[in-house]
C-alpha cells in the first residue's frame, strides 16, 4: 500500500556511496515526474538527471556540503522557466495539435491563456513555473518510495550557483529544487531511528460538510 511506503520514507541525511540507484529505477521516477499534472498541461519546467561525479561534486559545495548530493548515485535537479513567452506557449500548444490533431478550442484556449500570462512580470511567472515543479516532486517522492529508493527533497542550495554550473541561464531556467537519489545508510543516519513526525489530523484537517 503506497500510504505504507509513504510512512517508510524519509529525508534520507546519510546515503551509501556504494549502492547505486538502478537506472530502471531512476527511469520510473523519472517518467513519474514526467506524467505528473501541471497547470494547463505546460509542464513549464525541465529536469537534470546529473551522474557526473564531478559536477555532483560541485553540487555539494553550492549546496552547504550536503552529502546526499555525492553519496547518492542521482541527482535530480527541477529548473523552472525564467519567463512565459509566445514561443514557449505556442511550442506547447503545437506539440498538443500534433499528438490530438487540430482544435479550435484549443487554439483558443492558448490565446486566453497568452492574455493572461504575457502581461504578467517574469518573477510572477518564475514562480507559478516553480510551482509546477513542486508538483512534479510530490510525484517522484511517491514513486521513490513505492521502489524503496531514498530521497531528499532540498531548497537549501545556492540556485544561482547551481544555474551556472549547469549552464542553466543560457536556457531561460533558474533551479528551484533538488532531489538526491540513493540508498540509506542505516548504521551513520541520525534521522532513521527517530518517529516520524505529523500533525495530528484533527489539526491538520478541516471536514467542510
Amino acid at each position: 500500500m503506497l500510504n505504507e511506503k509513504l510512512s517508510w520514507r524519509y529525508a534520507t541525511k546519510k546515503m551509501d556511496p556504494s549502492r547505486p540507484v538502478s537506472e530502471d529505477k531512476v527511469a520510473q521516477i523519472v517518467e513519474a515526474i514526467q506524467m505528473a499534472p501541471t497547470s494547463s498541461g505546460v509542464q513549464p519546467f525541465e529536469l537534470f538527471v546529473v551522474k557526473n561525479p564531478e559536477i555532483r561534486a560541485q553540487l555539494r559545495e553550492a549546496a552547504y556540503d550536503q552529502s546526499q548530493l555525492t553519496d547518492g548515485s542521482h541527482v535530480l535537479v527541477f529548473a523552472a522557466w525564467d519567463n512565459y513567452s509566445e514561443e514557449r506557449l505556442d511550442a506547447v500548444l503545437d506539440h498538443n495539435i500534433a499528438e490530438r490533431g487540430e482544435n479550435a478550442g484549443l487554439r483558443d484556449y492558448y490565446t486566453k491563456l497568452k492574455s493572461m500570462y504575457l502581461p504578467r512580470d517574469a518573477g510572477t511567472n518564475h514562480d507559478h513555473a516553480a510551482r509546477q515543479a513542486y508538483i512534479a516532486l510530490g510525484f517522484a517522492l511517491a514513486v521513490a518510495a513505492e521502489l524503496e529508493v531514498d530521497s531528499t527533497p532540498m531548497e537549501g542550495f545556492d540556485a544561482d550557483r547551481f544555474d551556472e554550473i549547469l549552464g542553466l541561464k543560457e536556457k531561460g531556467l533558474h533551479a528551484v529544487l533538488t532531489l538526491p537519489l540513493g540508498y540509506r545508510q542505516a548504521d551513520a543516519d541520525w534521522l532513521l531511528p527517530m518517529k516520524k513526525i505529523r500533525k495530528p489530523l484533527d489539526e491538520l484537517v478541516t471536514e467542510i460538510a
